[in-house]
């Protein structure tokens, strides 16, 4: 990868890991610190809590927390490109050693398997 390739590609990856630190920042701002106090906020806790207001909070919890795993996960991809960009193994499929398609990092920038590797890996 040349140098020129290797910029280009740092400003995609620190692009993305703005997008996704601000989106991990809005999901924990989201959710006060515990169920109860969010249970306040939709109209009070006590006896004449309804159900469903319970349940519509879980819900909602457990889909930002689910929400904030693939962030985590994703963030840790893209630092980890990163790290790759640094030694000079960005761009190698990590599995066969071939190149990874420019196309391929265009879309996925953290990508470190080539397509082809990447679909044996899917299939499990």
């Amino acid at each position: 990868m040349t140098t020129i390739d290797a910029v280009e590609f740092r400003v995609l990856l620190e692009h993305e890991r703005r997008r996704v630190q601000d989106t991990l920042d809005h999901l924990a701002g989201e959710n006060p610190a515990n169920m109860q106090d969010e249970l306040v906020e939709l109209g009070g806790w006590g006896a004449d809590n309804h159900p469903g207001d319970t349940a519509s909070v879980t819900f909602e919890r457990e889909l930002d927390e689910g929400l904030g795993e693939g962030c985590q996960q994703q963030l840790a991809q893209i630092e980890r490109a990163l790290a790759r960009l640094d030694e000079g193994t960005y761009g190698t499929c990590e599995r066969c050693g071939k190149p990874i398609a420019e196309e391929r990092l265009r879309a996925r920038p953290w990508a470190t398997l080539c397509i082809d590797d990447q679909r044996l890996a899917d299939r499990g």
